[in-house]
């Protein structure tokens, strides 16, 4: 009640013959200032009120005391009348309007608008007011009783716009298809139905709505209906399919794309090619045909001839950055390399502002090693201050590539865009590394923690990383305890110090830690292998250790969990397990075939003592010459432990 006391005491005067629709009117006016959506439906539904009205409104009048008379000669006394007269009208409507409880309740009320069919002002404006107070169920159920009235449409699409946001789709379906029923010539609200039926998969609906719609107008504009209805499992999918199988689509573009796309998922790609070339008939320029026609070509025939195809269409649209992009991918896929450069040095000439281009055609210019090109592609896109960082990365990746360290360095330290900045240091440090300086590669870490507390972390392990190649081992379990008492939570940081504690000295810290990280995270399959190591380390024959590593060389390569650096290390826990047991043949059947893929030092060292625990000398020094030859074996080579990108 409070909006309307103050209006009373800041609108003009009221004449005596003011009425209940004057101080209506009133009202309205002041909803244009603060509730536009009361402006839009209040004003446009009900103030245009038909002649037949007028007998409604003078038994409201009658009903209501009328608004005080003011006169100059006393206004201050009469301001006070007014403003109690229309406190007190405005409060007796509103006592109306909170009766309104339900939809049963509001239909027949006679204190709305007596005898008529028009939705009803104070209804309205009690929805709006329930609405602006969070009372959306309120508002909803008001708003869906006065849009089955006459000529209520935008009461309709009021009430559909509330129930989409607040209620479930099969309840704004439901909706929808009740007000549709009762109003079967209104084709905005077939559109409706059936775009509420996709997305309530109630795909017969659908397709019956549909079909209505394509009866009335063939060549209807179904791209609004089909925004944000493609399901997300195949079933729905085939049900969707089904269901628009029967419609008749040779001249309905959209919906012939929507066919093509499904078959094209469900692989049949030599149907779908008749689909989208109907759809290309229609649009023939159109992008998103052309390169859906591309996609299903590329199932169906040679590499050459969907090229050939894109290249056509990009020469028919030479603006469209799309088929640029489009052809230069699927170069890239082909490992055609040089003519995806080529292509790309053609379209930043086309597109020279586009930084898009700009970057991916240094990208390739790096892939292809034609460094000049792609250090001048980097330096025009770092005058872009949105891409600067990740210019400065790559001009540092480029710089390494040609074993210009301190180059890279430079152009590495200059990045600060967060989700590279890690990586960009985490090179410098190995560059620091490179040339034995130490103290250099933890300042960058010290600094870079000072520049990125959320990077805290990571800068912690890598600095124990570093310690440890020092020999330090305890200092470095000493910092990833202060680092963990300040990051208690960080799974990466107790991990950490798991790796670094000893398996046998340490065996209770160790177990308790690797215990609390699988609580945290019980699917990761790191935290199990090194507990599975912990496990087979004090005791062979463990089952537990046994099983937990075993299940994890059993996840097969098309497993979404499978890794192949944790795929060797659990192959290397159980071949090290088996060597303990002076098992050396089924060391060798564990990593003999691993390593001739994939040599790693330490499957290299497994496989080189199960051979000398067998005598074989012909294998031995065979594994040691190539141990020597790939990992400089037997000798401290800081260059292993750098990374390049």
């Amino acid at each position: 009640m409070m909006f309307f006391g103050s209006l009373s005491r800041s609108q003009p005067l009221y004449n005596e013959q003011s009425s209940l629709r004057a101080l209506l009117q009133v009202v309205i006016d002041r909803l244009c200032q603060r509730y536009k959506l009361a402006l839009s439906l209040a004003v446009c539904l009900c103030l245009a009120v038909p002649a037949h009205a007028s007998h409604a409104d003078t038994e409201l009048a009658a009903k209501t005391p009328p608004a005080a008379v003011i006169t100059s000669d006393n206004g201050a006394s009469n301001n006070a009348t007014s403003s109690t007269s229309i406190s007190t009208t405005v409060h007796r409507n509103s006592q109306m309007t909170d009766s309104v409880t339900n939809i049963d309740g509001l239909a027949p009320a006679s204190l709305w608008q007596p005898e008529l069919n028009e939705p009803s002002l104070y209804a309205l404006l009690d929805a709006e007011f329930a609405a602006d107070r969070d009372d959306k169920q309120r508002a909803i159920t008001i708003y869906k009783q006065q849009s089955f009235k006459e000529d209520a449409t935008a009461v309709f699409e009021r009430a559909l716009t509330l129930s989409l946001r607040n209620e479930r789709v099969e309840d704004s379906l439901a909706f929808a298809k009740s007000w549709q029923d009762q109003n079967p010539d209104h084709v905005p609200a077939w559109f409706y139905v059936a775009h509420l039926a996709l997305r309530a998969h109630d795909y017969i609906l659908a397709g019956e709505t549909l079909n209505r719609i394509l009866r009335y107008d063939p060549r209807a504009d179904l791209s609004e209906i089909l925004i944000g209805i493609y399901p997300n499992n195949d079933d729905d999918k085939r049900e969707l399919l089904a269901a628009l199988q029967p419609l008749d689509s040779e001249q309905n573009a959209s919906l012939s794309v929507l066919k093509a796309g499904l078959l094209y998922q469900f692989n049949e790609p030599e149907i779908a090619i008749v689909h989208i070339n109907r759809a290309l008939e229609h649009q023939p320029d159109y992008v998103p045909f052309i390169t859906l026609k591309a996609d299903i070509l590329r199932k169906i025939v040679t590499a050459e001839t969907v090229v050939n195809y894109i290249s056509q269409a990009r020469l028919r649209n030479p603006d469209s950055k799309s088929l640029y992009l489009y052809e230069i991918r699927y170069l890239l896929d082909l490992k055609q390399s040089e003519q995806a450069w080529k292509l790309l040095l053609e379209a930043h000439s086309r597109f020279n502002d586009d930084a898009e281009i700009t970057l991916l055609a240094a990208l390739v210019s790096l892939d292809i090693e034609e460094y000049a090109s792609a250090d001048d592609l980097l330096n025009m896109l770092a005058t872009n201050p949105a891409y600067l960082d990740q210019a400065y990365y790559y001009l540092g990746i480029s710089a390494e590539r040609q074993q210009q360290f301190d180059k890279a360095k430079y152009y590495l330290n200059e990045v600060m865009q967060e989700d590279l900045v890690l990586e960009a240091r985490r090179k410098v440090v190995a560059f620091e590394l490179l040339n034995d300086d130490v103290d250099a590669a933890i300042a960058t870490l010290e600094k870079l923690r000072k520049d990125f507390t959320v990077f805290a972390p990571d800068t912690f392990v890598m600095q124990a990383d570093i310690l440890w190649q020092q020999n330090e081992s305890e200092e470095a379990l000493r910092l990833l305890t202060r680092a963990a008492r300040k990051y208690p939570d960080n799974e990466m940081l107790l991990f950490a110090r798991v790796q670094l504690l000893d398996d046998k000295s340490d065996y209770v810290v160790k177990r308790t830690l690797l215990n609390h990280l699988q609580a945290l995270d019980p699917t990761n399959l790191s935290y199990q292998l090194s507990y599975a190591q912990l496990l087979l380390a004090n005791e062979r024959s463990s089952e537990q250790g046994l099983a937990l590593a075993t299940a994890i060389i059993q996840i097969r390569y098309d497993d979404p969990r499978y890794d192949n650096d944790l795929h060797l290390q659990a192959l290397n826990v159980l071949a090290g397990n088996a060597l303990a047991k002076e098992n050396y043949k089924q060391v060798i059947d564990y990593l003999q075939t691993p390593y001739d893929v994939l040599p790693t030092l330490r499957s290299g060292t497994l496989l080189l003592r199960a051979y000398q625990g067998l005598g074989n000398n012909e294998k031995v020094e065979a594994l040691l010459a190539d141990l020597q030859q790939r990992f400089s074996f037997g000798q401290h080579n800081i260059n292993d432990s750098i990374q390049l990108y």
